[in-house]
């Protein structure tokens, strides 16, 4: 038994993740927006920058029906050390984020989230599957697919050029 293979999910919408306190989150509760999905680290020399621009995109588009999901991640040279309340303080006291922190997760190996799993799976390509270092990050769309997935390097700000396409005029 259990040999069976289980369907690939669709959308992104079909996944459950823990907030930072370890609570259930449907990710259903999205549907309709537009999502920026990324994995983050305190310690890592792109915080600053990824951080301001996530906070500046974020007030830019919160009302027009666009969220950014955030995940905590320590598999990048230990970048996210303390706990997943220790990277929400960091990002909201420090950053001024709004959106959410989500606990701490795996985005690589056999432990990796499901939902990273689904992430990789939509949009590998060009990167190999493997998530390669801290703040990659996915834009996906109001049905829950993933259209887009960008570097680590890639600034928050030079995505905004998708983000009117998907987000429409909520």
């Amino acid at each position: 038994m259990g040999s069976a293979p289980s369907l690939p999910q669709k959308s992104i919408h079909e996944f459950t993740v823990k907030d930072s306190k370890g609570k259930d989150v449907d990710l259903s509760v999205y549907k309709g927006k537009v999502l920026l999905v990324v994995n983050v680290a305190s310690k890592c020399g792109l915080s600053n920058s990824n951080y301001t621009q996530l906070t500046e995109l974020y007030n830019k588009y919160k009302d027009k029906g666009f969220e950014i999901l955030a995940f905590p991640c320590n598999q990048f040279l230990k970048q996210e050390p303390g706990t997943s309340k220790e990277a929400e303080q960091f990002a909201c006291t420090r950053f001024k984020a709004e959106y959410p922190i989500f606990q701490k997760v795996r985005v690589n190996g056999p432990n990796a989230a499901p939902v990273y799993k689904f992430l990789k799976d939509s949009k590998g390509g060009f990167f190999g599957s493997s998530i390669k270092w801290n703040f990659t990050k996915f834009l996906v769309d109001k049905e829950g697919r993933v259209i887009r997935r960008y570097a680590p390097t890639t600034s928050p700000l030079s995505i905004e050029a998708d983000i009117p396409k998907t987000v429409g005029d909520v």
